[in-house]
């Protein structure tokens, strides 16, 4: 007689885990208890139906959920983990109860209710491994959800997981939640109005036009940085809220704002209906609505009636120049536009090679249908940049001779022109003119007041180019204007930090900077403590480092490091030697 076949199927499986639940059960057993059974029922389980997942097991402190599609896998952990953030927000504790998922796509066995396998084992390999309030996925659920949600990873390499034969590839995912920065950083002022666009309802029914939604926000965010008088909340901020039911005056109290401007686009054939409200989150009164029903290409006509009217409504005063600026720029070709938002889609992602490279292949799509674009020529200019620091396509200096042609391009088309002036202050900063670098990143960011990353690639070339205090100021005030800035935000500012003599505040910020990316910001960690001699740390932050980065050597480390202060250079790397790393 035959033997009966397991019965086998693919299936997305996510695995959590409540952190350091032993310790709180310890510090407080019926608090906590009463803690867990409220999260399983108003966050945990709620998000699970969501997105049409199965429990199999709830485990105490640990569940174990089956999904159908990856895309509904990753994007239940977000909700979980951003619902989790939202909840130790309003809800503190000397403990917040945090959870690590792990997440896998695989062949799973099913034995009654129960799941098991290889597919399981891996899911739960990757939430032992994944940060407090992160996710971690396999390389087979980022590869099927990867174009399909606006969901941003980076990559956590290769690793060894117990009792699985071979090395798993993973992607990280990282709570947006700033809880670990440092708590003094640069003040609000309440004397500034400020403005938080959160993304626009895409009411088309076609996933594609998400990136025409996303655009149309993007671009209104730039425009409206570029006033002095008033605070604009950076994109990566106020994108955590997209796909969610927003209240408004709790969005406006996560991102630190009194006004909020929303609404939603329907894009059909060669329409577009947007409708925009501009909303006072003290009162909850709608201060300035319209809705707009135009061909395609009155697109940027839109976009320029939107900034100007939320200026106008929040009582900006704005320059002669500040009115000039605050006209769309990109480029005035729908076709290309379209390439463009959705170059921004992959651009926003994270910092790494599969990212960049179809955002550059997007990006130069939309150049050949308008090469008088600026912004364009700049942005592939900045993509050829971060091709000559990390070398991913080309040597470096191939890669710097082609960002040096499309920067100066830039500049020719518009001198004024906040993206051109980023791109060329970096060519000039790989080139070693550190002076004219600093010339230009300055210019960014008079250009730009409001611009987030324009801060922080100032904190990055200043610091670089030997002006640490000025560069902790635009560091810091990077911060401010993004809530929920991207991890890299912490590991420039602890730099500017570093180089400015402010050591223990360095220690904060890198430190944060490798909970939210782990393995990041720990070589400079290793070169505070063993210049400090504090060599018993700095061992240990060596042994934490080559765990989670195993190909980290000091040559790639340096290769990537460009500093007017060679002696300071030497010593940093010497320091990284002494330590033992490779």
């Amino acid at each position: 007689m035959a033997e009966s076949r397991a019965q086998r199927r693919l299936a997305a499986i996510l695995a959590a885990d409540i952190a350091g639940y032993s310790r709180l059960i310890g510090a407080d057993e019926a608090g906590t208890l009463a803690a867990v059974k409220s999260i399983w029922a108003e966050q945990f389980n709620p998000a699970v139906a969501t997105y049409r997942g199965r429990v199999v097991k709830v485990m105490g402190d640990g569940a174990l959920v089956e999904f159908a599609s990856a895309v509904d896998a990753i994007e239940c952990a977000v909700t979980i983990q951003e619902a989790m953030a939202s909840r130790n927000l309003v809800q503190p504790a000397a403990k917040p109860i945090e959870f690590r998922i792990g997440l896998n796509l695989g062949d799973i066995v099913i034995e009654g209710d129960d799941i098991l396998g290889d597919g399981v084992n891996i899911a739960a390999r990757l939430e032992g491994l994944a940060p407090k309030g992160g996710i971690l996925v396999s390389e087979s659920i980022y590869a099927q959800v990867r174009g399909k949600t606006h969901i941003a990873f980076s990559d956590a390499g290769e690793l060894t997981l117990k009792n699985i034969e071979t090395p798993v590839r993973a992607w990280r995912w990282t709570s947006q939640a700033p809880a670990s920065a440092p708590k003094d950083v640069f003040p609000v002022s309440d004397a500034t109005p400020s403005i938080a666009v959160l993304p626009f309802t895409n009411m088309s029914g076609d996933a594609e036009q998400d990136f025409f939604a996303d655009g149309l926000v993007d671009d209104i965010i730039t425009s409206l940085s570029k006033l002095a008088g008033l605070r604009v909340i950076a994109r990566n901020s106020s994108f955590v809220f997209k796909g969610r039911a927003v209240d408004v005056r709790e969005a406006a109290r996560q991102l630190g704002v009194r006004y909020i401007l929303e609404g939603s686009v329907r894009r059909s054939a060669n329409r577009v209906r947007i409708t925009a409200q501009l909303i006072d989150a003290v009162s909850g009164s709608h201060v300035w609505a319209e809705r707009y029903d135009r061909a395609i290409d009155d697109i940027f006509a839109v976009q320029d009636e939107i900034t100007l009217f939320v200026a106008t409504e929040m009582q900006v005063r704005l320059t002669e120049g500040e009115q000039a600026r605050l006209r769309y720029t990109t480029t005035h070709n729908v076709e290309a536009w379209s390439h463009w938002v959705k170059g921004l889609s992959y651009y926003r992602q994270e910092t790494s090679k599969e990212s960049f490279g179809p955002a550059l292949a997007c990006w130069q799509r939309a150049l050949a249908l308008d090469p008088d674009s600026a912004s364009l020529n700049a942005m592939i200019g900045l993509q050829h940049v971060a091709d000559a620091r990390f070398c991913w396509w080309d040597d470096r200096q191939t890669a710097l001779d082609k960002a040096r042609r499309y920067a100066e391009r830039a500049l020719e088309l518009d001198p004024e022109n906040a993206d051109a002036n980023i791109t060329s202050s970096f060519v000039l900063l790989l080139e070693k003119q550190y002076d004219h670098a600093v010339d230009r990143i300055r210019k960014a960011v008079r250009v730009a007041p409001g611009s987030a990353d324009a801060a922080s690639y100032a904190s990055f070339i200043l610091a670089s180019a030997g002006f640490p205090e000025e560069a902790v100021a635009h560091g810091e005030r990077a911060i401010t204007l993004s809530p929920h800035y991207p991890p890299y935000y912490l590991g420039v500012l602890g730099n500017a930090y570093r180089l400015a003599g402010r050591v223990e505040k360095a220690i904060v910020a890198f430190k944060a900077f490798n909970d939210r990316s782990p393995g990041f910001g720990l070589a400079d960690l290793v070169i505070i403590y063993q210049q400090a001699g504090r060599v018993e740390e700095a061992r240990r932050a060596v042994e934490q480092l080559l765990s989670i980065r195993r190909d980290f050597t000091i040559t790639a480390w340096t290769n990537t490091q460009f500093r007017a202060d060679a002696a300071g250079l030497a010593a940093d790397t010497a320091a990284l030697r002494a330590a033992g790393l490779p």
